[in-house]
């Protein structure tokens, strides 16, 4: 069975691409942080994964299955806005997902694509990468990058006399996305999906939808005098009404004691980065709310959970979960299942009603704990 994988492909174009593909007769593996939100026609399977915390060993895993002929990343983000409105936060995981996981992917097949076997593989460039994107700067950097490391490979593939090659596809704006803010709609999408899939087919170098109608005069405008070009892009996106000064990053809060870190703990903390794009930890500074005592002094178990590769900030916890949401206004507060339906946690669910958070109940998990190895060193003391 032929075998295609699109990462991104759960929404936006990658999920029009996903139905083409699987329409053409391929099994499709669809690379995630969510499950396609609409019907798919065809065969598909689905794998979760955090762009932010790549996992290599999976990807390595696809590599040397021999029916995958297919490789397309469409995944991405951006907003339109000045650079003052993107925090340290968005810039880092902008880079991470735009250009880190995708130039990593590409490494990890890359014994596929410089081969004589035939292997179809393309990634979403943007536009925006090909020139002067004022009020989108991060992104179209991202890009950019992305386009200069696809071009430069190619030229490598053909100087080693191989046919395979990697296909920048280069859109602007594309209906039927969520990108800016809009919603997946494959009816509207699908025709320039079904092309994207051709022109991945015909093994091109560059595809820039739209390319005789906008995007000839845009690329010669942009040549002949960039920083004209750059003010009057200013101008158009101050007027297109498509700024977005508000962060879309979701942020994640969890707070703990962390004493005699284990693999409990970390195994809570990747299950909640992978549900958000920035994971805050609130550390308590004692177990007294529980009526225990600590082993690991203070400083040291926040030096311990600062140093996780799935937390991006450390700060020392409040009483209440609810007052850190005053500093921080996280979209997600995660926290085990056994506390659901207490006293503490209706009060939350109530609190949180208009602030557009979610309280994450993770499932209660037999395993290594706190208690039990506080048990055992107490029994042997």
């Amino acid at each position: 069975m032929k075998k295609a994988i699109v990462v991104g492909g759960s929404n936006g174009i990658g999920l029009a691409i996903t139905k083409d593909l699987t329409l053409k007769g391929y099994h499709v593996i669809i690379v995630d942080k969510s499950e396609p939100d609409v019907g798919l026609l065809g065969d598909f399977t689905f794998h979760q994964m955090q762009l932010l915390d790549i996992d290599e060993a999976y990807f390595e895993s696809l590599r040397e299955d021999k029916d995958i002929d297919v490789l397309m990343i469409t995944a991405g983000f951006g907003r339109v806005t000045e650079l003052e409105h993107i925090d340290t936060a968005e810039i880092k995981n902008m880079y991470e997902v735009n250009t880190v996981a995708a130039t990593k992917i590409i490494r990890i097949f890359y014994d596929r694509i410089k081969n004589e076997a035939p292997f179809y593989c393309g990634i979403m460039g943007s536009i925006a990468g090909l020139i002067c994107s004022p009020m989108f700067s991060v992104y179209a950097a991202s890009k950019a990058a992305i386009c200069r490391f696809v071009e430069s490979v190619n030229i490598e593939l053909e100087m080693s006399g191989y046919s395979n090659r990697i296909t920048n596809i280069s859109p602007g704006s594309i209906n039927g996305t969520r990108f800016n803010g809009g919603k997946n709609d494959i009816t509207v999408n699908g025709k320039l999906a079904g092309e994207i899939v051709e022109i991945l087919f015909e093994r091109k170098e560059l595809y820039i939808p739209q390319y005789d109608v906008i995007y000839k005069n845009v690329l010669e405008n942009y040549k002949n005098d960039p920083h004209e070009f750059g003010v009057s892009s200013y101008r158009y996106k101050k007027a297109s009404g498509r700024i977005c000064d508000k962060s879309r990053m979701c942020i994640g809060y969890l707070s703990g004691t962390f004493d005699l870190f284990h693999v409990g703990h970390l195994n809570i903390l990747r299950r909640a980065k992978q549900q958000c794009d920035y994971l805050i930890v609130g550390v308590h500074p004692d177990g007294s709310h529980k009526g225990k005592d600590v082993f690991i002094p203070y400083e040291e178990r926040k030096e311990i959970v600062s140093s996780i590769k799935y937390v991006d900030k450390v700060i020392d916890s409040c009483p209440e979960d609810s007052d850190v949401w005053n500093f921080w206004h996280y979209n997600k507060l995660f926290v085990g299942s056994d506390y659901k339906g207490t006293e503490k946690f209706v009060r939350y669910e109530e609190y949180f009603k208009d602030k557009d958070v979610e309280i994450f109940y993770f499932p209660y998990t037999q395993g290594t704990s706190s208690t039990i190895i506080r048990e055992k060193i107490l029994k042997n003391k």
